[in-house]
């Protein structure tokens, strides 16, 4: 078992222990957020041919030189191509065609005169500015039928979908999304709604965690919560079926009720029990009866943190993702507000970044740093990094994790 280990060695031992999902074919209007399973070559060239950027007239450039409000080049207008529609014929000297946004370019013409630029005048046209062939969207100008353009291990954002549909997909090989068992311990927690006294709490761990794992990929199963005992942890862990990771919050500190540590150290595996960082420090990581088991501590915040930092890299991982980690965007920013250390640990304190045209990104701290504080994750847009040993002054140089992407 590895013990006190840095950050970085607790995210190499999750990615490695993390599977290779399977994948599965969704609808587009269900791709949203999934992770797509393959790279995808448009099928496709789009546009399909060349067509108009604009509404106006196509005509021949040559036929336009110097036409100006003064001096109006007069076209006749020998027909309409609506989007969608193809010109019959071929547009010869002195003439121009109606056409629309998106419609196709008739044969003869190679540029395009703007509505607002023109004057019609019965069967003609009149021309105030020379026709441009600037506003001629050329065939594959965004795709060309057999280039890939999305990537495995690629979230498929709404433009992603969108460029799925252009290419011709109606349906999309996506990973499998895994599904999260979120386990809350501990005699004092309730669960909302319940009549609460002096010494309890509600079970936020849960529901805060739950939102982590679904903005992560996969699909959340909040469990209910479990008392300080070891045959019903046992049992509660043994009934949670179907599950590809199990997270608990609770029981994983150095007490005499923290049974979940008890539980994978004495029949399970522990791949890691403790990480250098605060908060969040007694996290644990292992299996029991093959089930992937990660013990988030009980406080609230660090139960963010430690998920936010470190287990969601068994989901990346998981399903292939190839977008960064918290850990693996920071960002340089000068503090606002001291930032405290936390010893031989390196700390993760709740920030806000503003930006300064002057100074770059600047981060302040949200106020108490206690892990039982779960309003200052409510502000917190970041987390600043203090290096062990160190405290940061204010107006000292800083690394910052954004807490979105």
């Amino acid at each position: 078992m590895r013990s006190e280990i840095s950050i970085n060695e607790a995210i190499a031992l999750v990615r490695a222990a993390a599977p290779r999902l399977a994948s599965e074919r969704v609808p587009l209007l269900e791709a949203y957020e999934r992770t797509l399973a393959e790279p995808l070559a448009s099928r496709v060239d789009h546009p399909s041919c060349d067509n108009s950027a604009l509404d106006g007239y196509a005509c021949r450039a040559a036929d336009t030189p110097g036409a100006s409000p003064e001096r109006p080049v007069r076209l006749r207008v020998v027909g309409d191509v609506p989007a969608g529609a193809l010109f019959a014929g071929t547009v010869a000297p002195g003439q121009a065609v109606g056409i629309y946004t998106g419609s196709p370019m008739p044969h003869g013409a190679d540029a395009i005169a703007a509505v607002e630029d023109t004057e019609r005048d019965g069967d003609y046209v009149l021309l105030k500015r020379p026709a441009s062939s600037d506003d001629i969207r050329p065939r594959g100008q965004d795709l060309r039928a057999g280039e890939v353009y999305l990537q495995a291990g690629q979230r498929l954002s709404p433009a992603a979908v969108g460029v799925a549909a252009a290419m011709g997909y109606a349906e999309l090989p996506v990973k499998r999304r895994p599904r999260v068992g979120i386990l809350a311990t501990g005699d004092e927690v309730l669960e909302p709604g319940q009549v609460i006294r002096d010494g309890q709490v509600y079970n936020s761990n849960s529901y805060s965690v739950a939102g982590l794992v679904q903005q992560a990929g996969a699909e959340p199963v909040v469990l209910p919560r479990v008392v300080d005992d070891p045959e019903a942890l046992r049992r509660a862990v043994s009934e949670a079926g179907g599950l590809d990771l199990l997270l608990t919050s609770g029981g994983v500190s150095m007490g005499s009720y923290d049974f979940v540590r008890d539980l994978l150290l004495n029949e399970g595996t522990v791949r890691f029990w403790k990480v250098a960082i605060r908060p969040g420090g007694p996290a644990l990581f292992g299996e029991w009866g093959g089930l992937p088991v990660f013990g988030l501590p009980g406080n609230p915040v660090s139960s963010m943190v430690v998920f936010l930092l470190i287990a969601q890299a068994w989901v990346h991982a998981a399903l292939g993702l190839t977008e960064p980690l918290p850990l693996e965007r920071r960002l340089v920013a000068t503090a606002g507000s001291a930032f405290k250390g936390a010893g031989r640990k390196e700390a993760f304190r709740r920030a806000t970044l503003s930006f300064d045209a002057d100074r770059g990104y600047i981060a302040y701290s949200t106020g108490n740093q206690s892990s039982g504080v779960l309003t200052s994750m409510l502000t917190a847009d970041c987390l600043a990094v203090v290096p062990p040993q160190q405290d940061i002054g204010v107006g000292e140089q800083l690394e910052v994790i954004p807490l979105t992407p």
